[in-house]
Order: structure tokens, then sequence, then C-alpha cells
């Protein structure tokens, strides 16, 4: 099993591109678009995290997916374990009535938003992304999770910039990442 989590692993990192200069000079920016062009990259991400999930998370209600990247795992993820998927927005994408949460980003700022009703109080759930940078977008979901006064399991990510320290941003949270640079 653990030969085929590393030849997993490695099939994703392979399928990972790197962009110097993007979107700014001085970002290397990680491109995860190859592995959704390769159905085997893609069905890896997704068999990963559900090994991750069926090993370390016993009880969850629902997989939140950040916009926009999160979106494409989430489902694939929340289909596979049986459970709901919700999303959480950039603020004025979402119809209905919406609880947003404010937060800096490496270059500006932003606001995202979520459904009022699209998560219970008590519900335990999952986030997920693309992406772990600085960790704001993330830290900004979770704190919508706990307006909403949801449970949250944990974080996953398919990458991971370590050298960002995202994920210290995001404790008590713990934070799966499938790849750290």
């Amino acid at each position: 099993m653990a030969a085929d989590s590393e030849s997993k692993l490695q099939l994703v990192q392979r399928h990972i591109r790197a962009f110097p200069d993007f979107p700014q000079q001085g970002i290397l920016f990680r491109d995860i678009c190859p592995i959704l062009k390769d159905p085997a990259a893609l069905t890896a991400v997704i068999d990963l995290f559900e090994d991750h999930v069926r090993k370390n998370h016993q009880q969850l209600d629902l997989i939140v997916g950040l916009d926009a990247r999160g979106f494409l795992f989430g489902p694939l993820l929340a289909q596979r374990l049986g459970l709901g998927f919700v999303l959480v927005r950039k603020k004025g994408k979402l119809p209905g009535t919406t609880v947003s949460v404010a937060y800096d980003l490496e270059y500006g700022k932003a606001e995202v938003e979520i459904q009022e009703d699209a998560v219970a109080p008590g519900q335990k759930v999952l986030l997920i992304d693309d992406l772990l940078a600085t960790g704001g977008t993330l830290h900004a979901a979770c704190e919508l999770m706990e307006k909403l006064q949801a449970q949250i399991a944990g974080c996953l990510v398919v990458i991971e910039l370590q050298e960002l320290k995202g994920a210290d941003k995001l404790k008590p949270h713990r934070v799966f990442s499938l790849l750290r640079y």
C-alpha cells in the first residue's frame, strides 16, 4: 500500500508545472492544470485524499471547497466518501442570504462567503483547496465555518508552499498536504 501511495504521489508531482514570476515578479506559481488534464493523475489525487480521510476522519458531514480550485477536487472526494459538498465563494457570487469574512492576500484584500444555510451548527466539515500559501483564504474559510458553528476536522491541499508558513496561520486546525515545496 505504501508503495502504491508513493507511486501516486510521484504521478501527481510529475503533473505540476512551475511558472516563475507569475502572477508577479518573484512568485513561483505551481500549476495544477496538467493534473486535471490527465485522468490517472486526477484519480491519484482523489485516491490519496480519500485514503487520508478514511484513516483520519471517521465521522464527517461535509466537504467544503474553496473558490475556485477547491471546487475541482472537493466534489469528487465528497462523492467517493458519500458526503455532501458546499461552496465557499468570492464575495458576490452566491444567491440568497450569505455570511462573509474579509481577509488579506499577499497582494491585496479579498472577501469570501458561504450561503447562510449551507452548514448547520455542529456539522463536522473538512475544507479543501489546491494550494496553501500564506493561509489567508483557508483561514478565512475556517472563520466562516466557526461563524456557522461547524466543527472543523481539518484542511486538505494538493500543494503546500512551506516557506510561506500558511499552516501556522491555520492552527489549531490540522492541514494535510499531498506535496510540500
